[in-house]
């Protein structure tokens, strides 16, 4: 028996697992990532394998400080596993190979592929040459080789979907790495996105997601200034499309037309997530954020206008070098006068590679820690009076698959509002699957999500729901569950996960 013949272990087909560290961007290049390999004739390995599989493929971030420790150790634990499992492979790509390069087959040499954020098309390929050759691959591409949308995928969800628009971003802020990684801002025709929609909600998708690394520059690219509203009006014409979201935008880029767009197409859902950072003047400064508290609260004012049920959040860094007491007073007042629906806070710590990193003024690590503190205290409270305020509303959810993670203790079913808040709701006598459109009135409100304890007031089956039910027969007698790196990767995730400028701007 040959090595390789010794290691299959579906039926006589290679197995693989991928595990996603970072963004939405490592999230959506992972199911392309899984494509690929199923398209070269893998098969998932089933969920738990824990590096049993015969490939396993670590999608990598690198704006986090310990991001190559992380990497390291999980690549450490696999050795012993690889060392007694002849055929089995190794492949590292993602942020952390573009930068590392060389030096990870140099600290791990047991890993077979190194690949960068832009030939992620070369996996399959790269493969079977580390196998035929026996000597391990390394191939970072300079420059995308081709968009991430145009290769085979396999998605997480069977009703909702990312949709890349752009991949890079031309801003330069000081903490963060990813332009140097990912290049710069390269969008996709107008043409090419719409069509791809539009497959999707052939397929039952009815939730899809606007991805980008500073998504609402579109249009920079193909030198249309308006391209992303005109983006956002398009997917409104779009029969049996319910819902379209975006991430993240960036305040620079943030301009009328967008919140008319928004505020004008009925199935643009009245959420949006605007990294603030900072609220201090001097910081986004030094931070290299090309906007000021003023234009940023100005945005907020017109949204809030337009849209006056908008969910608006948020993400933060607490204790960039320089940051003094007042600069921090400052991130408070803007988080006051905002009321963002949730905010999500990070202690800075150093990217490396980044100008933050050797910048003067470090803070302490109690310092940070102590206005981190008040910071998410404050959210806290303000997330919950906004909640409040939803009580007594009448909702449509479209139910949502392993977003409640206490479901089957309290018989309740999960969905997100239009706004994206998360609602539990009880579970009605007729038959619910996610895809589906559940109307419900909210009872009941704490910081982080919604109760409609009442009965279920109307139920819509749609062809999303008949997606997943079709999707999901079809997976019963099949190997299922690739072990990603990221909560709730089943749905896109309508708000951030990470930020740090890893599609967060």
């Amino acid at each position: 028996m040959s090595s390789i013949d010794r290691s299959q272990s579906v039926g006589g087909t290679r197995t693989y697992e991928v595990r996603t560290y970072g963004c939405q961007m490592n999230v959506h290049d992972s199911e392309r990532l899984s494509g690929l390999l199923e398209d070269a004739g893998y098969v998932r390995a089933p969920e738990g394998s824990d590096g049993d599989a015969d490939v396993v493929v670590f999608n990598t971030c690198a704006v986090r400080e310990n991001a190559d420790n992380k990497l390291y150790g999980n690549l450490g634990h696999l050795a012993p596993k690889k060392a007694s499992r002849p055929g089995m492979q190794i492949a590292v790509g993602g942020c952390l190979a573009q930068k590392d390069r060389d030096t990870i087959v140099k600290r791990a040499p047991w890993v077979d592929v190194v690949f960068g954020t832009h030939n992620i098309g070369k996996l399959p390929v790269l493969l079977e040459r580390a196998r035929v050759q026996e000597e391990a691959q390394v191939e970072i591409a300079e420059s995308l080789e081709a968009f991430p949308s145009t290769l085979p995928t396999r998605r997480e969800s069977a009703y909702a979907a990312w949709v890349s628009i752009s991949v890079g971003c031309n801003n330069t802020c000081t903490f963060c790495i990813v332009p140097a990684l990912r290049g710069k801002e390269k969008d996709r025709r107008p043409g090419d996105i719409l069509a791809e929609i539009e497959a999707l909600v052939a397929e039952g998708v009815s939730e899809i997601t606007l991805l980008g690394q500073n998504v609402n520059a579109y249009g920079s690219d193909i030198g249309d200034r308006e391209a992303f509203s005109k983006l956002l009006r398009a997917c409104g014409t779009i029969d049996g499309l319910e819902r379209v979201r975006f991430t993240s935008p960036h305040p620079r880029d943030f301009t009328d037309d967008v919140i008319a767009a928004m505020a004008e197409t009925p199935n643009v859902m009245p959420q949006l997530h605007m990294p603030l950072q900072s609220g201090s003047d001097p910081v986004l400064k030094a931070m290299r954020r090309s906007y000021r508290q003023e234009r940023y609260l100005g945005i907020i004012e017109k949204v809030r206008a337009a849209i006056p049920h908008a969910a608006i959040s948020t993400d933060i860094i607490v204790g960039f070098p320089g940051e003094t007491e007042e600069d921090f007073q400052q991130t408070l007042h803007v988080v006051r006068e905002a009321r963002f629906a949730q905010a999500f806070t990070f202690q800075y710590s150093k990217r490396p590679g980044t100008p933050a990193a050797e910048m003067d003024g470090q803070i302490p690590k109690q310092v940070v820690q102590e206005r981190y503190e008040r910071l998410v205290a404050l959210q806290e409270e303000i997330s919950w009076e906004e909640n409040k305020k939803q009580v007594g509303r009448t909702l449509e959810l479209m139910v949502a698959e392993g977003e409640g993670r206490k479901d089957g203790a309290t018989h309740r079913l999960s969905g997100r509002a239009p706004d994206s808040r998360l609602v539990h709701f009880t579970k009605p006598e007729q038959e619910v699957r996610p895809g589906d459109v559940v109307t419900v009135e909210i009872t009941y409100a704490a910081p982080h999500h919604l109760l409609a304890e009442g009965a279920v007031l109307d139920v819509r089956r749609t062809r999303a729901g008949d997606a997943w039910e079709k999707r999901t027969t079809e997976k019963a007698a099949q190997p299922s569950g690739v072990l990603l790196g990221l909560p709730k990767v089943g749905v896109p995730e309508p708000l951030p996960a990470v930020t740090g400028g890893c599609a967060v701007d």
